[in-house]
């Protein structure tokens, strides 16, 4: 892999290459955000708002990508082919066996992020500016969602052609769902420090919204 110097942190962004494919994950500097939220139009699993505290870690710079999910797993399970397009048709389940195959070809211990990660990260983490989507006050800047895709290119749209947010990661408003670790359930009032989310449950996290849903899904 390759190191590439993140001057507002001093720390690195790195690069890998898998089997001739090459993704980046960006460095994400830890802090203490309120996550959640008591808007009108949050859904009710999005209160209370309470305070996450988290340690530093690394989240990828786009969407995992078909060309990057066939040079891992040798297939590509997807309804809308295209390198560049994200891999979907994809379970929770499915999503763990390509980060074990991932681990032992790299030889790194790469996992999905928490749902206080993907969130933290969404908003900027601590260079956040407080946008309503992932990078911009309006969605048609960074995702794509119902009302943009393209008439004669139907379906998910390939990753980073959409500005990034204030940490350089593309597409977490829009494009396609994106799973996190977490077993879905409330939130507590309590502040904690690096959330794992429930012990057990009937349903994982999904965060983002995708191409065929309404940008308040966004």
């Amino acid at each position: 892999s390759d190191d590439e110097e993140n001057s507002s942190s001093g720390k690195s962004n790195r690069t890998f290459n898998v089997n001739g494919v090459e993704f980046k994950m960006v460095y994400v500097e830890g802090g203490t955000f309120m996550m959640g939220s008591d808007d009108s139009e949050a859904e009710k699993d999005e209160q209370p708002v309470h305070k996450v505290s988290l340690n530093d870690y690394y989240i990828g710079e786009t969407e995992v990508t078909q060309e990057l999910w066939l040079a891992v797993m040798g297939s590509n399970p997807s309804c809308f082919e295209g390198v560049n397009r994200p891999v979907e048709q994809v379970s929770w389940y499915d999503c763990k066996g390509f980060i074990a195959e991932l681990n032992r070809l790299t030889g790194e211990s790469f996992c999905l992020p928490t749902e206080a990660q993907w969130k933290f990260a969404a908003r900027g983490g601590i260079h956040s500016k407080g946008y309503e989507y992932s990078g911009s006050n309006g969605v048609n800047y960074v995702g794509w969602y119902c009302e943009n895709v393209y008439v004669d290119y139907y379906g998910t749209q390939p990753v980073a052609t959409k500005q990034s947010n204030e940490l350089g990661i593309y597409d977490m408003s829009g494009n396609v769902w994106e799973w996190c670790e977490d077993w879905r359930g409330e939130y507590t009032s309590n502040a904690v420090v690096d959330p794992q989310g429930p012990t057990s449950g009937s349903y994982r996290v999904l965060r983002g919204g995708c191409w065929k849903e309404f940008d308040t899904c966004c």
